[in-house]
């Protein structure tokens, strides 16, 4: 697993929002470009960038994304508002690696399209209020379970899930271990977890969950309580010790199962 900066930008400014409420905003940046680098420097590998006007219309901050995109030389995932074929289209013209779609991939017909005609670049962002999705902005609740909306990205080819638990995104109190695992379980797909991570226990927590393949990070990573490059390589180290412990487990499991060849075989003493 990885840590993925989140870049929310509002205004022109990289900024961080409570529980997604324009009214509980920090600024952190007036430089949203300046701020993608500083976050590459320290050893990311990706970016999360998100337009948090347009995620209650339409993109409204393309231009800076834009030169987010152009400011760094790693893979981004870009979403807020991409809510029909043209704005999908025109992210990936940004040069988005990936397009992240909420509201609209409530609707079956055009997430099955847009992951059709971009194979392997759709994330889904499942926000979820306790069991149900929330949808513009995280402002409505929808019908639709967590858990649904997962099946149906799978069925209809999405890369990855991105799970935010909206109550606990930017308040600090740690990611919802146990919804992320419910989903990463019920569905097979990959995905990424978002909402309240806080420290190195945090990203430890959601490493150990199969499925998980990386933690997207916004206030915990502006205010120092997390440090990157420490973070980075403490999930490397554990992933390092996960793999040759399960290498060691499965020659062990081998070893017990090969069938022992006694031909020939002769006597110590002779």
């Amino acid at each position: 697993m990885t840590v993925i900066p989140a870049v929310d930008i509002r205004g022109g400014l990289c900024v961080r929002l409570r529980e997604g409420r324009a009214d509980q905003e920090t600024v952190f940046s007036e430089d949203p470009a300046a701020m993608a680098r500083r976050w590459v420097d320290l050893g990311s590998e990706r970016l999360h960038v998100v337009d948090l006007d347009g995620a209650l219309g339409r993109p409204r901050q393309s231009d800076v994304v834009a030169r987010v995109i152009k400011a760094v030389p790693v893979p981004v995932a870009v979403g807020g508002g991409l809510r029909d074929a043209d704005a999908v289209a025109a992210a990936f013209q940004a040069g988005a690696r990936w397009v992240v779609l909420g509201t609209r991939a409530l609707d079956p017909t055009f997430l099955t399209t847009m992951c059709q005609e971009h194979p392997g670049r759709i994330i889904v962002a499942v926000d979820g209020r306790d069991s149900r999705v929330a949808v513009k902005g995280w402002t409505e609740v929808a019908e639709i379970t967590v858990i649904e909306l997962g099946r149906r990205a799978r069925t209809a080819g999405a890369a990855a899930l991105l799970y935010t638990d909206v109550s606990r995104d930017g308040t600090g109190q740690g990611p919802n271990v146990t919804a992320t695992a419910a989903l990463a379980d019920a569905t097979g797909m990959p995905v990424l977890a978002s909402g309240g991570v806080s420290n190195l226990d945090d990203l430890l927590a959601l490493a150990a969950i199969p499925g998980v393949e990386g933690a997207i990070v916004g206030r915990a990573l502006y205010t120092g309580l997390i440090d990157l490059p420490a973070a980075l390589h403490a999930l490397n180290s554990c992933a390092g010790s996960a793999r040759a412990i399960r290498i060691l487990g499965e020659a062990s499991e081998a070893a017990v199962k090969a069938p022992s060849d006694s031909r020939g075989a002769k006597p110590p003493s002779e």
